[in-house]
């Protein structure tokens, strides 16, 4: 058990070294073509950001368990929206500030959220229901893009790009290797303990798949670039919930446990309607505000624990 355990741990660690290498070397990248914050944010950061989920989600898929999957995109989506926004509030020591550009483009959040859960329903996820939640992630992408071509503070940087991209593609391979062992040790170590994989895959492996947001949002919330920080969390849940539950539905349709849309996918959605409203509160999250998310988490996982035993 102990081995498992120290596989599981170190793979993980690739799984997080790997995204957040990513996240940063992406972000460069970026740079070097003058996108503006806004656009790099909200979608090149948040869709490098969302790569440990959905090569663990590819994973557990290929291995013939599809929930675990869907149970880590679930949970890391509930964590980023709750958890990760209270650690930034509470060890950056201030209120994060929302621009009203994202609080016009986040106006209808929860209902593009509720399509995976609608279609989830009946625990399966055919072609056709990917076919609509890529298109439904790609219909919000295009207003984002829309939104942000006016950039406001923009990036350029056009130094080492070759290099970036070398990073980058580094990082990319730590991270697959990762994700292999990661679905691999978390299933033999779910039953060693005689618990449910998706267990697992929620309140642990979810954990470690949103630290690449957190690293890289709480560096721009020390910058004063709060809008970076919200706009990389917000994509990277929105993009999860959408387009990765969708590609993964058309590369092969799969059955799961409709629990997991029932409790984690309700979860979801309810705190992304608590942030909102949070966010629109004097457009900041302040301090308490953070702390409820944060009892708002923990809550779940009292939930989750119950229901998943």
């Amino acid at each position: 058990m102990l081995e498992t355990l120290l596989i599981f741990a170190f793979s993980l660690f690739l799984v997080v070294k790997g995204a957040t290498l990513a996240t940063k070397y992406s972000a460069k990248l970026a740079e070097h073509f003058s996108l503006s914050r806004y656009v790099i944010g909200f979608v090149v950061v948040a869709f490098i950001s969302i790569l440990p989920e959905t090569i663990i989600s590819i994973n557990s898929a290929l291995q013939g368990i599809p929930e675990f999957g869907l149970g880590t995109l679930f949970g890391s989506n509930i964590a980023d929206l709750s958890l990760i926004f209270a650690l930034l509030i509470l060890l950056s020591g201030r209120s994060i500030k929302i621009e009203s550009k994202i609080l016009k483009n986040v106006d209808l959040y929860p209902l593009f959220l509720m399509f995976p859960i609608i279609l989830g329903l009946n625990g399966h996820f055919s072609r056709i229901d990917g076919a609509i939640l890529v298109i439904t992630g790609l219909i919000f992408y295009y207003f984002v893009f829309r939104n942000g071509t006016e950039a406001s503070k923009v990036f350029s940087n056009r130094n080492g790009k070759y290099k970036n991209i070398l990073f980058l593609l580094s990082a990319m391979a730590m991270l697959l290797i990762g994700a292999h062992f990661t679905v691999r040790s978390a299933t033999a170590l779910a039953e060693m303990l005689n618990i449910t994989p998706i267990l697992v895959g929620m309140l642990v492996v979810s954990l470690g798949t949103t630290m690449p947001e957190f690293l890289y949002s709480f560096k721009a919330v020390r910058q004063k670039e709060d809008s970076l920080a919200i706009g990389d969390i917000l994509g990277s849940v929105l993009a999860d919930a959408t387009i990765v539950i969708g590609v993964l539905a058309l590369i092969s349709p799969f059955y799961f446990p409709a629990r997991i849309v029932y409790v984690t996918g309700t979860f979801m959605v309810v705190a992304s309607i608590f942030l909102l409203r949070f966010m629109r509160s004097g457009r900041t999250v302040t301090k308490k505000e953070g702390a409820m998310l944060l009892l708002f988490w923990l809550a779940y996982v009292v939930v989750e624990f119950f229901v998943s035993k």
